[in-house]
């Protein structure tokens, strides 16, 4: 059976891989901050490239499906793509977000992220800790208002038309925000060890 052929086999595949070149790159000693930061930023881009893409791809294409009045609309994407997008989006953010609290707490960084550096006195800590803190955010934004609003658009709770055109403008607006949040997160997450690009 060729693994490649459905998403389990392939994410198992994956991780047998790596494995494998850990083992063949093994240097002896268990190094748990690479394995964190490695599982972080695979969860990190399970998560934020879904929020690209559903800003990106699927609400621009969406809003063309709608105005297209002969076309087959929206439907295929909100009862087949849409809940399985938001599976993986909204675990992705929980994973992402664990891995980099995991990662700050063996490096011994949470408080210093956690307070900002403790008002900018660790550089690193201010930097890491503006990251975590936009993403604790997006976090928020995720779970409290996209996720139970997108069960409403998606008719997987029960909800009236109004309650529905509600929905998708909070939802939007706080998928959006996270948009935007996520581009000087990323700015930090990269330039806490590396510096800033200016």
């Amino acid at each position: 059976m060729n693994p490649l052929t459905s998403v389990k086999g392939s994410i198992i595949t994956g991780f047998v891989l790596a494995v494998l070149l850990i083992a063949g790159l093994h240097t002896g000693a268990f190094n748990e901050l690479g394995l964190a930061r490695w599982l972080h930023i695979l969860s990190g881009i399970t998560w934020i490239g879904l929020l690209y893409y559903f800003n990106l791809v699927q609400v621009p294409g969406m809003a063309v499906a709608a105005a297209d009045k002969g076309g087959p609309g929206g439907a295929g994407v909100n009862k087949y793509i849409a809940p399985r997008a938001l599976f993986w989006f909204r675990w992705g953010a929980v994973a992402t977000w664990l891995t980099g609290a995991w990662y700050l707490a063996r490096e011994h960084k949470f408080l210093s992220a956690l307070t900002l550096g403790s008002g900018g006195e660790d550089r690193y800590g201010l930097v890491i800790g503006i990251g975590a803190w936009l993403g604790t955010i997006m976090l928020f934004n995720v779970w409290v208002l996209i996720w139970p609003n997108q069960k409403k658009i998606l008719g997987i709770v029960a909800a009236t038309d109004e309650q529905k055109a509600a929905a998708r403008k909070v939802a939007l607006m706080a998928s959006r925000t996270n948009f935007v949040l996520s581009i000087p997160m990323l700015l930090c997450m990269g330039s806490a060890l590396h510096g800033l690009p200016f």
